[in-house]
């Protein structure tokens, strides 16, 4: 009787079964494959399903197929019964012909619901040229290797190069400035390898972003007439920094390549029906290449600030109607497909009477091998302080367009916005006032009654009236109050003059900065490092010659220092150091000897421009 409980209890909760994961029904078989060779074609399903339907496959010969074969779990936790249940249809097939075909989509039918499969595309290369027809282990076995277990790649003539090799190919060799080259690195083997490491080029020069390769796959490609196991190691997108012959070191791989060798001399009858193995350390280099990398045009807008790609920009305004102390705000979204990183933010003009605050970045970029492709949102916050009717202007952004070859502006619509009073009235005005506005009080007695008793008068020796004490107390306080009138009006009309306030404090602000990308200094932060520092130069460059920084580039930063009297030599300090900042977020780790250069350099440079400046 407790048998027959346990199992209905069993049987109604198979009731309340849950899938453990949606039903998915794939495809899978080798990308490319020889014309002759026999390749599997597998169907998989995390379902029992019986009743598969193969597609229609013409361009191949089944010579085997289908064999089913199936798995299944069962958990009861809590009551609740889970269950896994898979299935796989394996088919052997043979290529008769060369070309890319299709293998269409299989279907299946799971509990009345039809299910279909993804769709495969096959490559079918030619057999190897009757030259090459030896496999690279025969080769080796003719040109008489022995098993002498590990070896160098020199005592080992037996590995060819012409059967283990590797690339580093670039999808073109002539860019322009911020175009990017895909670069791919790959290895070629007609042998069973492994790989112990490899050490990738520096990339000097360029911005890298890496295209995540999670599970590299060996595949066969025809190259001369001859079939290689192929596998990608890297693929990255370069952004080129400089105009010019950019050179691109080499690529060292170390591998352990695994070939077949007969003895010498057979020991006894059995040695001549089996192979011996040996691992041969291999160490293979790239030959080195080199991009021409083309200037941008003449001509360059006003608002290109290195956009190079193809790109759309929309704006929007949160409200157009507000009150006085509310905040309001426009984002600006920049998406395309081109050196998104790297796009400066557009400077939007708001009225003088906002208090505008630093921009908020929002990045969604997506490395792949058609470029990097996303967008880029910027949400620029302002506060009216006062009422009244305003116009915020539209926006240019400027890029290279590669396609036509020329520069493009798109332009973003203005906004009118309505500022009504704010409900405790608008905010004064911050004045510097120092006048001193108290009331003047004299202080005396009450009418006192004469006096009828007798008295003396008596002359006094020494007076008051009349002295230089006495008047001093009159023009000493008229004096101070003249010159300290004077000296804050001066003060209030500096403070008023806020270009004026900003060269003169740009020192100090850069010096503020510097401490702070000194503190990263010492724990190595390397990224807030070198952030820090761009942030200081700009800003001080900014603040010195009163240019936004939105607007502030190396060119017009060399036109309005030479209007100082800066020499060639301190400029080309300065654009040194900003060139060495930002390749260094974007490259490879330095040493904390690089960055503390980099650090000296520019507190000598600051220190040498405030002299030229300020004489």
């Amino acid at each position: 009787m407790k048998r027959l409980l346990i199992f209905l209890v069993i049987l109604f909760s198979a009731f309340s079964v849950t899938k453990a994961a949606d039903v998915k029904f794939t495809s899978a078989a080798p990308s490319a494959v020889v014309k002759g060779e026999q390749f599997r074609l597998v169907f998989s399903i995390n379902a029992d399903a019986r009743d598969l339907r193969a597609p229609d496959i013409p361009d191949f010969q089944v010579l085997m197929g289908p064999s089913k074969s199936s798995y299944s779990s069962m958990q009861v936790i809590n009551g609740n019964v889970t269950s896994e249940v898979s299935s796989s249809f394996t088919y052997i097939l043979m290529a008769d012909k060369e070309g890319t075909f299709v293998i269409p989509a299989a279907t299946a039918t799971i509990n009345g619901k039809k299910y279909a499969s993804n769709s495969l595309t096959i490559k079918v290369l030619p057999p190897d040229k009757a030259s090459q027809a030896a496999s690279p282990q025969q080769q080796s076995q003719q040109r008489g290797i022995r098993n002498s277990g590990n070896s160098s790649a020199e005592s080992s003539p037996g590995i060819s190069n012409e059967n283990l090799f590797a690339k580093l190919n670039l999808s073109s060799h002539q860019v322009y400035e911020q175009q990017y080259v895909l670069a791919t690195i790959k290895l070629y083997s007609r042998y069973e390898v492994g790989l112990e490491n490899f050490k990738l080029p520096e990339f000097d020069g360029f911005l890298t972003e890496d295209i995540p390769i999670t599970n590299p796959q060996w595949t066969v490609e025809n190259v001369n007439g001859v079939n290689y196991r192929t596998v990608v190691l890297k693929k990255a997108l370069l952004f080129p920094q400089r105009t010019g012959n950019v050179k691109i070191g080499s690529c060292k791989f170390n591998l352990v390549v695994r070939i077949r060798s007969r003895q010498q001399q057979a020991q006894n009858i059995f040695d001549d029906f089996f192979e011996t193995y040996q691992d041969v350390k291999k160490v293979l280099t790239t030959a080195p290449a080199s991009v021409d990398v083309l200037p941008l045009p003449a001509g360059k807008p006003a608002s290109f600030s290195g956009a190079v790609g193809t790109f759309s920009v929309k704006s929007t305004i949160s409200t157009h109607h507000i009150k006085a102390n509310e905040a309001v705000t426009i984002r600006l979204n920049i998406s395309g497909n081109g050196n998104l990183k790297l796009l400066k933010n557009p400077s939007v003009t708001f009225p003088a009477d906002f208090e505008v605050y630093d921009p908020k970045v929002n990045n969604n970029f997506k490395t792949t091998l058609e470029g990097t492709i996303g967008s880029k949102t910027i949400e620029y916050l302002a506060i009216p302080r006062y009422a009244g009717k305003f116009v915020i202007p539209g926006v240019a952004f400027t890029y290279f367009d590669l396609k036509s070859k020329s520069y493009k502006t798109i332009q973003t619509e203005s906004y009118q916005l309505q500022v009504d009073k704010g409900t405790g009235g608008n905010s004064p005005q911050v004045v510097s006032d120092f006048t001193n506005k108290e009331s003047v009080k004299t202080l005396g007695q009450d009418i006192r009654f004469i006096r009828t008793t007798p008295f003396q008068l008596e002359k006094k020796t020494v007076y008051l009236f009349g002295t230089s004490t006495y008047w001093s107390f009159f023009w000493v306080p008229l004096l101070l109050f003249i010159l300290l009138f004077v000296v804050f009006q001066k003060k209030a009309r500096e403070n008023a003059n806020l270009a004026l306030m900003r060269t003169k404090k740009a020192n100090k602000v850069a010096t503020k900065r510097l401490k702070l990308a000194n503190k990263y200094l010492h724990t190595n932060n390397r990224d807030a490092f070198y952030d820090e520092m761009l942030k200081a130069l700009w800003g001080y460059l900014s603040d010195k010659l009163s240019i936004p920084v939105s607007e502030l580039t190396k060119e017009n930063i060399e036109i309005e220092l030479a209007k100082y009297g800066v020499s060639t030599e301190v400029l080309g300090q300065f654009r040194e150091i900003l060139d060495t900042c930002e390749f260094a977020r974007y490259a490879p780790s330095k040493s904390s000897d690089a960055m503390k250069q980099v650090y000296d350099d520019t507190v000598e440079a600051i220190g040498r421009m405030e002299k030229i400046v300020n004489k």
